[in-house]
């Protein structure tokens, strides 16, 4: 088998792999190139897939170590969302794995924290597989799995595992209407509001009365429901160009959370996937 197949055999995990990680996949291609030309280049590997894998993970590391040290992501940066209808991701064992909620948490780990559980949780290796991968101990990979996973456990609501659809369209129509009343149904008290529309207009809330209603409604001129990271969601577009994503998250019945993504330079690798 020659290296380009074997390499594109191995894509869609390790793009899986590096977009968990980066948050960006934009950043992920480019990584994924990094990693195929030193593979192009290399000798002797007797087994690709876990070459491959260490490999790409060090890039992302390295990536993750350099923002992490100038500390360039705001707490209130959203990640690039990605169509996943066509599980580019292959994300239908571990849907949750990819949703912009988890990946916005992961993004207050350690790079080491979450390089581990990243391998552990969305790709199911064993700690002396991780151990090997990160090049540490086996105790130092468990405790570093053990201390992402009580932050993400604190910082991420979970939300039910549901088809959404329904209540995405329900709260675009009551949205659109103005109807307070029916949008205040769709709703739990505590619902979350994540707007990221780029630098200096990044929105966190909490709660009915804060929901930015006005900036949803102000996108709709063309709506579509489409899966974005292993969730429902609205896509807000206009004569074919992506203006907004909305994940909607629900819990009991009601929308718990909506994470708006509007950030042009976050939107250019969904646009590039509609338009293929």
């Amino acid at each position: 088998m020659g290296a380009v197949t074997t390499f594109e055999d191995e894509r869609g995990r390790l793009f899986g792999l590096a977009y968990r990680l980066l948050g960006s996949a934009v950043d992920a291609e480019d990584v994924l190139q990094d990693a195929f030309l030193r593979w192009h280049a290399a000798k002797g590997v007797r087994q690709a897939g876990p070459w491959l894998t260490k490999t790409v993970t060090n890039l992302c590391l390295n990536r993750l170590s350099s923002a992490w040290a100038r500390r360039v992501r705001p707490e209130e940066e959203l990640p690039e969302p990605v169509l996943t209808a066509a599980d580019p991701l292959e994300t239908v064992a571990l849907r949750e794995s990819v949703s912009l909620a988890l990946l916005a948490v992961l993004q207050r780990l350690t790079p080491a924290e979450r390089a581990v559980f990243v391998l552990r949780e969305a790709f199911g290796y064993e700690y002396p597989e991780v151990a090997g991968l990160l090049e540490v101990s086996e105790a130092n990979a468990r405790q570093l799995h053990s201390r992402a996973k009580r932050r993400v456990a604190v910082d991420e609501n979970r939300f039910a595992a549901t088809d959404s659809a329904h209540l995405a369209e329900s709260f675009l129509a009551a949205a659109r209407s103005g109807d307070l009343g029916a949008l205040e149904k769709l709703l739990t008290e505590d619902v979350r509001t994540w707007m990221d529309a780029g630098p200096g207009r990044r929105r966190r809330t909490s709660g009915r009365g804060d929901v930015p209603v006005e900036v949803l409604a102000r996108f709709v001129t063309e709506h579509r429901v489409a899966e974005v990271n292993g969730t429902t969601a609205l896509l807000f577009l206009n004569d074919g160009k992506l203006l907004g994503v909305t994940t909607v998250l629900a819990r009991d019945g009601r929308i718990a959370a909506l994470y708006t993504v509007a950030d042009p330079a976050k939107l250019a690798y969904a646009q590039r996937q509609l338009a293929s």
